[in-house]
């Protein structure tokens, strides 16, 4: 069985950027969450396209491979580059994109950009996805520590996101997981896991029996740690693998 909850939140910003949805084929599940970048009606349009599209696409003819999901990024960074010709908005409309895909065997993600994906097996954080930002790049340069990506002044600048020129594609595959039925995930942008820290999520996913409930305890703490500090918008899907 597959339950999730889906939130997203304008934050303290007039306009919310961000697009999250969940989508069908048989007994698969997608789920994508992309947060837009460039400012209201460059960003919002650009994470609606590419989400919309995946979204659409997989209930029409969408499986759980890595051709599928290749497919899935390549297809929309097409779409969004040529949406960009068209308005003459190259700047404007980027796109973070987080893509989980499940079905009776296999569980398999890609992300590109700094919204994140959080995969947990028993309940235990066993992978997260690495961000394509300034910060990240530090870490794994020796240069910062990671619990210092969320304060740092560079942390929005990201080298990868949909909508910038590919050579070659940009995006990242993690490896497929087999599915057991005690996995359980969190996409979340940017907005979300800034006001959050990993362990009271892990602790809030160990008291939670539902996605909903483990959702509404990590959006307290979010909230508690984010009101009055020019929260963004915040967006994320808990997915429960049973």
């Amino acid at each position: 069985m597959v339950t999730y909850e889906i939130l997203s939140e304008p934050g303290e910003r007039e306009y919310n950027e961000d697009y999250v949805g969940a989508s069908q084929n048989g007994d698969s599940f997608c789920f994508v969450l992309a947060d837009g970048l460039g400012g209201h009606g460059g960003g919002d349009e650009a994470s609606r396209l590419v989400a919309e599209h995946i979204l659409n696409d997989f209930e029409a003819q969408g499986e759980v491979s890595e051709e599928y999901l290749k497919k899935s990024f390549e297809e929309s960074q097409e779409l969004l580059v040529a949406e960009q010709e068209k308005q003459n908005r190259a700047f404007e409309m980027k796109t973070t994109l987080v893509v989980l895909l499940a079905d009776s065997q296999s569980l398999r993600w890609g992300h590109i950009g700094d919204s994140r994906l959080y995969f947990y097996k028993n309940k235990k954080l066993k992978q997260r996805t690495l961000d394509h930002s300034v910060p990240q790049m530090l870490v794994a340069a020796g240069e910062i520590k990671e619990e210092e990506i969320r304060g740092h002044a560079d942390r929005n600048r990201l080298l990868r996101v949909m909508g910038s020129e590919w050579d070659h594609p940009r995006y990242q595959l993690a490896a497929p997981v087999e599915r057991t039925g005690q996995e359980s995930f969190l996409l979340c942008s940017d907005g979300f896991w800034e006001w959050i820290e990993e362990k009271p999520m892990q602790s809030a996913l160990k008291k939670a029996g539902t996605p909903a409930e483990w959702m509404a305890q990590m959006q307290k703490q979010v909230l508690k740690n984010g009101t009055g500090k020019g929260m963004d918008n915040y967006s994320a899907i808990a997915v429960f693998v049973e």
